[in-house]
């Protein structure tokens, strides 16, 4: 799972969210950050408010006291698929060096080729799309 500042930074540049059950995110406020979420038709649901805003209803007791959350509260965490998939035509390449550690070949939009080195396939994949996105 990337880090919840990446996942904000991926927001705040432009990455646009359309909820599927298993997303994971988490409620970006300081007695729930750390604890992460998945939509699930059985678990969590996505639903519209009172107002006609998007929220996510908690069924059961599953969630504690949870009833819903509006979308603009949570933070998705984008997975591994959805962040190649987010790249799109600007992926060319995930591999993984010898030393374990990953990098992502990704193409820029004058037509440059950049490497993007990280600890994990996901959080390589997680800077080359807030390249991407940043890249103007």
């Amino acid at each position: 799972m990337i880090d919840i500042d990446i996942a904000r930074r991926l927001r705040d540049a432009g990455l646009v969210w359309e909820p599927a059950d298993g997303d994971r995110f988490v409620i970006d406020n300081e007695l729930l950050r750390e604890e992460s979420f998945m939509l699930s038709s059985m678990v969590i649901e996505r639903g519209l408010s009172r107002t006609g805003g998007k929220v996510f209803r908690f069924n059961g007791t599953t969630e504690w006291a949870l009833d819903s959350v509006e979308q603009h509260e949570a933070l998705w965490i984008p997975r591994e698929d959805q962040l190649r998939e987010a790249l799109g035509d600007a992926f060319l390449a995930l591999r993984r060096a010898g030393d374990g550690s990953f990098a992502v070949t990704l193409v820029r939009r004058d037509g440059a080729e950049r490497e993007v080195p990280a600890p994990r396939a996901e959080d390589a994949l997680a800077g080359a799309l807030l390249i991407h996105l940043t890249d103007r």
